[in-house]
């Protein structure tokens, strides 16, 4: 399958780079097309691994994951392009963060709104779907590496882009277990527990942490 990484950080060669290793061919979509981030990533992958802007990337990719800082995501969604985006499924991995301060971090976006919300409202023929957004970028693709199954999530609109949504996690990132929270507005849960995800790394020293959601 052709897909589309939409930033060239942590994130978007975390997963880029587990999916070219799945067989998939996957370009790098950044603001300048010959990104150094993106152009060195491609060149260590070697085999399926393209680079181009955010407009190249999206017209190419038949899924597309947005790993795009979420202060600069809308930007970078624009520049992608709405017609590259109609009726794709775009998988938002971004959280709505201030980081200017490092002790502190800040939600731009929160409690009657999302930044999922937002992007669902900005392409409305793009089905939306917000997961990934509560683990650390190793542990998006390879959950196996904590001690317990843990929990993963996913927000949405349309229940055919969740269930495909849901199979990707499942089948090429080996999550057991997805819990649908609903429609695009969960996303507002989710995207503010970014801060108490950022008080528990600082707490325990570790980005290999996650949620366990526990019955009686």
């Amino acid at each position: 399958m052709n897909i589309a990484v939409l930033g060239s950080g942590q994130v978007g060669q975390t997963i880029g780079s587990r999916l070219v290793h799945l067989g998939h061919a996957v370009m790098m979509g950044s603001r300048d097309e010959a990104n150094p981030k993106a152009v060195a990533w491609a060149k260590e992958e070697k085999h399926n691994a393209l680079f181009g802007t955010f407009a190249n990337a999206a017209a190419f990719g038949e899924i597309i994951f947005n790993c795009t800082l979420g202060s600069a995501s809308l930007d970078a969604l624009y520049m992608a392009g709405a017609a590259n985006l109609k009726g794709k499924i775009l998988i938002d991995t971004s959280n709505p963060l201030d980081y200017s301060d490092e002790k502190h971090w800040k939600l731009i976006i929160s409690n009657t709104d999302s930044l999922g919300e937002q992007i669902q409202r900005a392409f409305p023929e793009t089905f939306v779907v917000k997961t990934l957004n509560t683990v650390y970028c190793t542990v998006m693709v390879d959950p196996d590496k904590l001690v317990e199954r843990t929990d993963i999530f996913v927000s949405g609109n349309s229940a055919e882009a969740k269930a495909k949504v849901t199979m990707i996690l499942q089948k090429w990132f080996h999550w057991k277990h997805v819990i649908d929270l609903g429609d695009i507005t969960t996303s507002r849960g989710v995207e503010m527990y970014s801060l108490l995800w950022r008080s528990l790394r600082l707490a325990t020293h570790s980005h290999r942490f996650n949620i366990k959601v526990v019955h009686t």
